[in-house]
């Protein structure tokens, strides 16, 4: 478990992971100043603890502890769009999605804002089945919230994803970008106008007049 990560480390002899050791009981701390400082370290925590570990243990613990101060999770947000080298690459980025869309729902805009830019950084990394099984779906639960939060951050997402998916998807896609135009909540609609233009350079031209 995460939690015998900083045990484990500072029982190694090697005096170099002691920082680490402490970095990852940073992470756990009360005060909000050592847990940020940890953040915009989370490279260094990764690297050292290796991919593997990385995906298993380090990316779980950060998912399931997303509930702190905004500018904590503002520098999360941001750390994990460059994380995909340090999680074995390509062939597993889709294991950052879960802390990434939690961080696409929370209250504070700039989070949320900052989460959807790493959400398409790291969309082009995935091959199309991952797009298709993990990331279309992560839209469509966003585009599906009841909280009009993760509907104005799914607004962002259809038009880095749209190009790399089947036929069928696609159309699914167009249906869910339509929905959110005539959304009941005036936030979200603006942010989907915010993004129609952009959605729609990525849209076949036959479907912009029928579906947008």
């Amino acid at each position: 478990k995460f939690s015998d990560m900083a045990s484990q480390q500072s029982d190694v002899g090697d005096e170099s992971l002691y920082p680490i050791a402490v970095l990852i009981d940073e992470l756990r701390n009360e005060d909000v100043q050592l847990r940020l400082n940890s953040i915009k370290k989370l490279s260094t925590i990764a690297l050292a603890l290796g991919t593997e570990r990385t995906r298993q243990e380090l990316i779980t613990f950060l998912t399931d502890t997303i509930y702190d101060e905004d500018e904590v999770l503002l520098a999360l947000a941001e750390q994990l769009g460059n994380f995909t080298p340090l999680v074995g690459g390509p062939e597993h980025v889709h294991c950052l999605l879960p802390p990434l869309e939690s961080l696409a729902t929370v209250e504070e805009t700039v989070v949320r804002d900052k989460a959807v830019d790493s959400l398409r950084n790291i969309a082009g990394q995935h091959s199309q089945s991952d797009l298709e099984n993990h990331f279309v779906p992560l839209v469509k639960r966003l585009a599906g919230g009841d909280w009009f939060t993760s509907r104005t951050s799914a607004c962002g997402l259809f038009a880095c994803c749209y190009q790399n998916v089947s036929t069928n998807v696609r159309a699914e896609l167009r249906q869910n970008f339509r929905n959110l135009c005539g959304d009941d909540t005036p936030m979200v609609r603006r942010a989907a106008a915010g993004k129609l233009g952009e959605f729609a350079k990525a849209v076949e031209s036959e479907y912009l007049k029928q579906d947008l």
